[in-house]
């Protein structure tokens, strides 16, 4: 079993005991999900697999939060951005802008990129080093301004 799936049973199983019922509810909301996706590819998922399934969630819950917001159901936006923060307590620490620019500017550096035609193959590169330590929007967003 994987050690984030191991800390999320042992929150839960905690959560229980304290009778915190919106970090239960939330967590076995995201263990159903992790457990739909094992029986549907039928495979125990790796730690990678789980922190793509979280951003996933977090990212579905950050949107619906934005949309209650427009909407201006302060209720339910308040309960979409404590459930996205508490997921995002299961992520790793997310890289700093300054930081990510050092990588995308190794990236260009050692590919011999020049110019947005090569965008594509930069985000790629940096993907792979910097995984679930950035989401690929800001990838993008750094890869773009450095590029152009």
């Amino acid at each position: 079993m994987s050690q984030i799936k191991a800390k999320l049973q042992q929150d839960l199983k905690n959560a229980m005991k304290e009778k915190d019922v919106f970090k239960r509810e939330t967590i076995r909301f995201l263990m159903s999900a992790l457990k739909q996706v094992e029986v549907d590819e039928r495979r125990e998922l790796s730690d990678d697999d789980i922190l793509k399934i979280i951003q996933k969630s977090v990212k579905q819950r950050e949107d619906a939060a934005r949309q209650y917001r427009e909407a201006e159901r302060p209720d339910l936006y308040e309960k979409e951005e404590r459930e996205a923060e508490l997921l995002k307590s299961y992520l790793p620490r997310q890289l700093t802008e300054e930081e990510l620019k050092e990588v995308v500017s190794a990236v260009i550096a050692q590919t011999g990129a020049s110019g947005m035609k090569d965008m594509g193959r930069v985000i790629k590169e940096v993907m792979a080093k910097v995984g679930s330590s950035a989401d690929g929007k800001s990838v993008s967003s750094v890869v773009k301004t450095l590029l152009s």
